[in-house]
């Protein structure tokens, strides 16, 4: 699925992009040219890397690679008639601002490497509250101490041990606006309507294709089929209510959209590792 290739416009005066988001931007489909560190202050919703499906909320902090295609899709109460507040801090830069050779000396390869990895979305996870002041900083820092600031950011990033790789894989970026229409609209009616049964001549409908070319179209684009995409929505859905409230998990299978029971327990655990009510207890605590 060929995402939106989004320009970034860097200001006059500097080399990278640092900038704090009080609403949601780029809510859509998209990949660019620079790479992305950012950090959720603030807000919840799905994140989409590659092939991967995941939630995201307050603490999230993920590296992006350069021409990797990603969603950061905030959950409807952020956009309804009184918005709840988001805060993201986000870091745009390309691998060569610092010039061709830099990444290419032997003190970087840990930094080079890094970048080679986030190619597949990087997680960081762990106690990154220290991490989270270097955020802050280059909020407000001039000169030639930002660019340092910036890659005492990445060597401590590269040398975290509690980290997760997301895609399976690099999946390759596409321009188009027939395209970017396309997945953004699947993708959107999906997010609204999982929770229902979505018949596959329904969401073909959305994307303007017969059934069978829909089929072979997400299947060659995402390497999943699209059940299975709408599983990982609903069982994210569940984990996302069973941290966030006290509903019973028989409610929270069928409110999903779920409607077997079994179905719905082997595949919460091929997915989280656990069961649902291990996995309660672990991310309460």
């Amino acid at each position: 699925m060929k995402p939106y290739v989004l320009k970034m416009a860097t200001q006059p005066g500097i080399s990278f992009e640092v900038r704090r988001d009080l609403v949601p931007v780029n809510n859509r489909w998209h990949c660019h040219k620079e790479v992305e560190l950012i950090y959720i202050a603030q807000g919840a919703g799905t994140l989409l890397v590659g092939d991967h499906v995941r939630n995201f909320s307050a603490g999230t902090l993920c590296l992006i690679g350069a021409d990797v295609p990603h969603y950061w899709r905030f959950d409807d109460r952020y956009f309804e008639n009184a918005p709840m507040t988001i805060d993201v801090i986000a870091i745009h830069f390309l691998e060569i601002f610092w010039g061709k050779e830099f990444l290419g000396l032997p003190e970087n390869n840990s930094i080079r490497q890094l970048l080679e990895r986030a190619q597949r979305g990087i997680l960081v996870q762990g106690r990154i509250k220290p991490l989270i002041h270097s955020f802050e900083y280059l909020l407000h820092i001039n000169g030639p101490y930002r660019i340092i600031s910036l890659i005492a950011l990445l060597s401590k990033i590269a040398e975290w041990t509690e980290v997760v790789l997301l895609s399976s894989g690099k999946v390759s970026a596409g321009a188009g606006v027939l395209e970017e229409q396309r997945i953004n609209a699947v993708y959107e009616y999906t997010m609204k309507h999982f929770k229902r049964k979505i018949p596959l001549q329904e969401i073909a409908k959305v994307a303007s294709v017969s059934p069978n070319a829909f089929c072979r179209y997400f299947k060659q684009r995402t390497r999943k089929t699209y059940s299975q995409f709408i599983t990982e929505l609903r069982i994210g859905y569940v984990c996302k209510r069973l941290v966030e409230t006290d509903s019973p998990v028989k409610l929270l299978c069928y409110e999903s959209g779920f409607n077997n029971a079994t179905s719905f327990h082997r595949c919460f655990k091929n997915i989280t590792g656990r069961s649902p009510l291990s996995y309660q207890k672990t991310y309460r605590n």
